[in-house]
């Protein structure tokens, strides 16, 4: 059967029932994330709002359906690091190698630039020797596929199910580092020009 266009809108607080229900399972069955414990759908929905004060917070669905989502926070809290943000991206459990993560990275990677963010950063969960059953080196691969590049590794830093795991941090540049550098802009003052919610850019067939 014909794969149907995949869409990319802005995120809700409405969204955050189902958005838990994607998280869940790299809570509870995988140290992707460090986290221990599911967040409250009254938590996560406080996160979205936090994050869609600055920064872009999207969604991946097909005929309504949310198949992931993506979204960018602060590398630093200090003024100098303004221009560089912290990536991450979840798609639902059986979305995982179907591209949805490559297009919501993509889309991210578009409202970025238009803020005029330079820098884009992911901290990357790893193994510390050997893959196991909680966590291989996809994650690692996917973005290094995207153009990032290893920056550093931070090893056996975090503890899950009773094991050790490295971080990783990789980067990509996504614009010019000038002299006189122009201040970033709010995703809310730029995200009209995106045509997101509306005749979406952001389509494939593939």
């Amino acid at each position: 059967m014909e794969r149907q266009d995949i869409k990319i809108r802005i995120g809700t607080t409405g969204d955050a029932g189902r958005l838990l229900e994607i998280y869940g399972p790299y809570v509870e069955r995988t140290a992707i994330t460090f986290e221990y414990e599911i967040p409250s759908k009254e938590e996560f929905a406080m996160r979205m709002e936090k994050t869609l004060e600055k920064y872009p917070y999207l969604v991946a669905e097909r005929e309504g359906e949310v198949l992931g989502y993506a979204y960018a926070g602060a590398f630093h809290e200090r003024a100098a690091y303004g221009w560089a943000a912290e990536t991450s991206i979840y798609t639902a459990w059986d979305q995982r190698r179907m591209g949805v993560g490559r297009r919501l990275h993509d889309a991210l990677e578009t409202s970025l630039k238009e803020q005029g963010i330079l820098n884009m950063n992911a901290c990357v969960a790893c193994p510390w020797k050997e893959e196991d059953e909680y966590l291989t080196r996809n994650s690692l691969e996917f973005h290094r596929h995207l153009g990032y590049r290893l920056v550093g590794e931070f090893h056996q830093c975090g503890y899950k199910f009773g094991r050790w795991y490295n971080m990783a941090w990789l980067e990509k540049h996504i614009g010019d580092h000038v002299p006189g550098q122009a201040a970033p802009r709010a995703f809310w003052e730029i995200r009209d020009r995106l045509h997101l919610n509306k005749e979406d850019p952001w389509r494939s067939n593939s």
